[in-house]
């Protein structure tokens, strides 16, 4: 069973979610779970790049991802640095 995400970024992501909602004014939603992961996950990898000072190793330990998914996603984003293994 996985740990809860602490409370403050869970309220975080639904918050933002509803604003989002919200807003639409009328426009169709479609494909909003696949949306939702690329908005999230680009600044969460950059973030942990930052974090770790672009150590693989380290962040793949942090994220819970092997190293060549790791690269695959940075590759995908654009954030793929020379960096340390």
């Amino acid at each position: 069973m996985q740990p809860e995400l602490p409370p403050s970024l869970r309220d975080t992501v639904q918050a933002a979610l509803e604003h989002y909602l919200a807003h639409l004014e009328g426009e169709p939603v479609t494909a909003l779970y696949d949306k939702v992961l690329q908005e999230v996950e680009a600044p969460l990898l950059a973030t942990v790049m930052q974090y770790t000072h672009n150590n693989q190793s380290q962040a793949s330990e942090i994220l819970g991802l092997n190293r060549g998914t790791l690269r695959k996603k940075l590759r995908q984003y654009g954030l793929l640095h020379d960096t340390k293994l």
